[in-house]
């Protein structure tokens, strides 16, 4: 049998990447639709039937998401826009801590930076993620986009954001062959269209990309708190608290807190993660 990667799926028919480059069409055989639906981004085991491929096997997950519908994500890239639609730190930190408690790593991607003045606060808070270890990458007009190509380089990475923040736009300058299916931001609504059939990935910068959004739905309803604090990439990188189930609210000689009031944790993000952890005991949903 032959180890290949699934890069499209529309409906039940698959095209997979063998080891030697080549692109094949193949279908599910019963025994592996029974167990789990095959996912873009799936590394399974392929054999041949007479003229047809099969999928015999899916390799071991190391994550998946429903929306998009893929496997095995590296990253997410988060692209928001300086303007039009406004920067939101309380979006990205919401943003950050799904894909964090997803076992994916956030990336944030600011559009659009041709358009603000030297002292815009947002490099206030474009410095605060990085300072917190995130990579952040800055992209506009006439801006040297190197960097943004390279961080694709062997990953599969899905794109979530604002709506309009110019997502589709990114991939068709570095790759024109995208021709994704994008619309003018509509200035009634403030936001932009992205139409997508089916899921795919893309080659990009030695990598791939999904083309479809993801973490449309900003529910917080149903994580269990405790899990959210424990992946949250701020928190991780300083000594664990004494108490494993510390969710570092209201819990005595929390060392998160401590790391937040002499600075050494954003007070952005733990502001913005109190926040979701009220929202979570309450059992509201956040948007």
């Amino acid at each position: 049998m032959n180890k290949a990667m699934i890069i499209k799926n529309i409906s039940n028919q698959y095209d997979v990447l063998f080891e030697d480059g080549s692109i094949h069409s193949c279908i599910a055989m019963g025994k592996v639709r029974q167990d789990k639906k095959p996912l873009v981004g799936d590394h399974v085991l392929i054999e041949k039937f007479d003229s047809q491929y099969g999928i015999q096997k899916i390799l071991e997950r190391k994550n998946m998401l429903l929306r998009p519908a893929i496997a095995n994500v590296d990253q997410a890239l988060i692209v928001m826009s300086a303007r039009c639609p406004d920067f939101s730190c309380v979006l990205i930190d919401r943003l950050i801590f799904l894909i964090s408690l997803a076992g994916i790593e956030p990336v944030l991607c600011v559009t659009k930076m041709d358009l603000i003045q030297p002292d815009d606060p947002i490099y206030e808070a474009i410095s605060d993620y990085e300072k917190s270890g995130y990579r952040v990458y800055q992209t506009g007009t006439d801006f040297d986009e190197t960097k943004i190509i390279e961080c694709f380089e062997n990953k599969i990475t899905v794109l979530t954001g604002q709506s309009g923040a110019g997502k589709s736009s990114l991939l068709n300058r570095i790759n024109p062959d995208f021709e994704l299916n994008t619309q003018i931001t509509s200035k009634a609504l403030g936001r932009g269209k992205h139409t997508t059939r089916h899921c795919q990935l893309f080659p990009i910068g030695n990598g791939w990309v999904a083309d479809t959004p993801g973490f449309s739905s900003l529910d917080f309803s149903r994580v269990n708190l405790l899990e959210l604090a424990h992946s949250i990439p701020d928190f991780q990188v300083h000594e664990d608290c004494r108490f494993r189930d510390c969710v570092h609210l209201d819990e005595p000689n929390c060392v998160i807190k401590e790391y937040v009031e002499r600075g050494q944790i954003s007070q952005i993000r733990y502001q913005n993660y109190k926040d979701i952890a009220r929202m979570i005991k309450q059992n509201k949903k956040g948007y």
